[in-house]
């Protein structure tokens, strides 16, 4: 919030703090909404030649040497850049990072263009500590006992959490789960992929990093109307009644398969971030089988804690939550997945074409109708 007295923005602890992308110091970038699930630590440093910087950046690494990667995220801010990147490089790791914040726009959101200071976020990226390199009993210190006295992620809350995850059982049968894996052995799944946003256009990418998993499309007719009919009439009265929304679209129908031999699993993301899937309201992820170890869905906003369908039961998500799905450790999981939306949804979509990089595939507003009888198609327009 922005004080009204000083006109200056400042930290409230207990709110949500402001999201941003930043590029690191080192290369690559930082999106402090995929570090949520985490105690997340934000040190604003101001200027690398400032002598003190390295000290405080000394007490963070000694404070938080015992704490692993799943516990915290250490996001050092610069508003200068410095002059032997590669010490940075050496310190860089999953949990501690160096971000380039040249122009000040994140440390004056953060109330730090004054005074340096390190702000501490909750799994839930609410700001729990806000201190100040002038306060009286010591910046480092004090940000030193903060970081120990953590607790776990599964306890940050002091009670037991649990995802806003819907689960039903017996979406699909035992039949119609065995004829999608037969679907996909038939058809052979290719590398799914992930969405990105380069230069403001969404692209597919492929980083075996963040996702291993091979998918086929579900484009048959004659099988997007026997998934369609079973979402329609075992799936949507729920979500209608549980979660107070109307799907009459449905987006991405394919069947996907994690396999244990090449190591499948999806790190954290969420599904709905950039231009391409910004109409995406919820996630449906129904299991075909059974017969596998690990590949379970995690929330990391809401602890450790793993989520798994019956075959042929649907878990259903927000695609703003963020989730990852965890390794497959044995067999292979094969599910059918896809996106649920409303109407107004489909016109930011079509409208979202315009913003997709050249080479995607444009949205037509054809064959995404769950009640195709109800209503025309959209009037989509031509995309130049």
């Amino acid at each position: 919030m922005i004080d009204q007295q000083t006109g200056v923005n400042r930290v409230v602890l207990g709110d949500p703090v402001p999201l941003f992308s930043a590029p690191l110091v080192t290369g690559g970038s930082f999106d402090l909404h995929v570090s949520a699930g985490r105690w997340v630590v934000l040190s604003f440093l101001g200027s690398p030649s400032n002598p003190r910087a390295m000290v405080e950046i000394d007490e963070l690494v000694r404070a938080s040497s015992s704490l692993g990667e799943d516990h915290v995220a250490i996001g050092c801010v610069f508003t200068g850049q410095p002059d032997d990147i590669a010490s940075f490089a050496a310190l860089t790791s999953n949990k501690l990072f160096f971000l380039a914040d040249y122009d000040g726009a994140i440390s004056r959101a953060f109330g730090a263009q004054e005074m340096p200071r390190t702000v501490v976020l909750d799994p839930m990226l609410r700001a729990v500590a806000d201190i100040a390199w002038d306060m009286p009993q010591g910046h480092a210190q004090t940000v030193g006992n903060v970081l120990r006295g953590l607790p776990s992620v599964d306890d940050s809350a002091g009670v037991p959490m649990f995802a806003p995850a819907l689960m039903i059982p017996r979406v699909f049968s035992f039949e119609i789960c065995d004829f999608l894996v037969q679907f996909y052995d038939q058809q052979g799944g290719v590398d799914s992929g992930f969405q990105f946003d380069v230069g403001g256009k969404t692209t597919t990418l492929s980083d075996w990093r963040l996702k291993r998993r091979s998918d086929v499309a579900v484009a048959a007719p004659e099988v997007r109307d026997l998934v369609r009919g079973q979402i329609v009439r075992r799936l949507l009265p729920s979500i209608e009644q549980f979660f107070q929304f109307k799907a009459t679209r449905m987006d991405r129908c394919i069947v996907a398969c994690y396999d244990s031999e090449v190591g499948g699993h999806f790190h954290r993301h969420r599904d709905n971030v950039n231009a391409g899937a910004q109409h995406r309201r919820f996630a449906v992820s129904i299991n075909l089988n059974n017969n596998f170890e690990g590949c379970d869905l995690m929330f990391p906003e809401f602890g450790r804690k793993v989520y798994r369908p019956s075959e042929g039961g649907a878990l259903v998500f927000s695609c703003g939550a963020l989730h990852q799905v965890t390794p497959v450790t044995k067999g292979k999981r094969y599910a059918f997945l896809a996106f649920l939306y409303g109407e107004e949804d489909a016109r930011k979509r079509e409208a979202n074409n315009a913003r997709l990089h050249i080479g995607e595939t444009l949205y037509t507003g054809m064959n995404d109708r769950l009640f195709p009888e109800d209503a025309p198609s959209l009037d989509m327009t031509a995309v130049a």
